[in-house]
């Protein structure tokens, strides 16, 4: 069965996206079958990994309204750069309304969970893009995630807000999953020439100690440049830094789990 993983921080700008693509591309390029769920309504996975949002075809809205299954919005993308490996369940705006429409509905905070119950056999990761905000939608996500990864930026806000996130992941545990953890804190945005980021990055492991992956990901020019050509960063500059970083997160988030099941 696939480990379902969101990424989430209610804090914007802190490479929520930019990690689901790029470590969805890189755990597909180590041949695990990955299916990114674009759970934002800004669809900003859906178009940063080639996919045109304003297509008609169906959406994550239309799984947690009911209006189909999962398995008819699941699209399989760069067929012949990444094979079989990499698949995405799309967004678009329609799933601005999707908070209002869920609160009529029983068991709401479990439609997503209900929904991907008959494809986690199919994947060995579920990857799923959180919106900016601590709304339904994340809580839906929460509910079906076995963990969390918390992208920080490596800024002088980093650690705001991280308490609301936490505080809000131990009620889910207490009241919906009690299964989930945090499979650790991404270190984002990291700039060596700038002191700060330093000193972020002292703070965060410190803190959050061995909940810190190894792994941190630079600022690079070439991470930012990638989503407007709608490729991974792995397919637009496979040797940058920022290819390099995913790669090795990939990796790390793997034998994390490859230890955890021999255990």
């Amino acid at each position: 069965m696939g480990k379902t993983i969101c990424v989430t921080n209610q804090k914007g700008g802190v490479g929520k996206t930019t990690t689901v693509i790029n470590l969805g591309s890189s755990l597909a390029a180590s041949q695990k079958k990955t299916l990114i769920i674009d759970l934002d309504p800004q669809a900003n996975a859906t178009s940063g990994i080639g996919i045109d949002k304003n297509e008609s075809h169906y959406t994550v809205y239309d799984v947690l309204l009911g209006n189909t299954k999962i398995e008819n919005t699941i699209i399989k993308v760069f067929n012949d750069e990444l094979s079989d490996f990499l698949y995405i369940c799309p967004s678009n705006v329609d799933l601005t309304g999707a908070e209002v429409e869920l609160i009529s509905l029983d068991n709401r905070e479990w439609k997503l969970n209900n929904a991907i119950k008959s494809i986690k056999n199919n994947f060995d990761y579920i990857l799923i893009d959180c919106p900016p905000s601590l709304n339904i939608l994340t809580v839906n996500s929460l509910a079906a995630s076995e963990s969390v990864v918390i992208p920080v930026q490596c800024e002088y806000y980093a650690l705001e807000g991280l308490s609301q996130l936490n505080r809000t992941i131990s009620l889910i545990q207490q009241r919906l999953n009690s299964d989930i953890n945090i499979e650790g804190y991404l270190l984002t945005l990291f700039d060596k020439r700038n002191r700060l980021s330093h000193v972020i990055v002292n703070e965060v492991r410190n803190y959050f100690s061995d909940l810190v992956f190894e792994t941190v990901i630079p600022r690079n020019v070439r991470l930012a440049e990638c989503p407007s050509h709608g490729k991974p960063i792995l397919l637009y500059d496979a040797t940058s830094k920022g290819a390099l970083s995913y790669i090795s997160l990939a990796n790390e988030i793997i034998n994390r789990n490859s230890r955890r099941y021999a255990s």
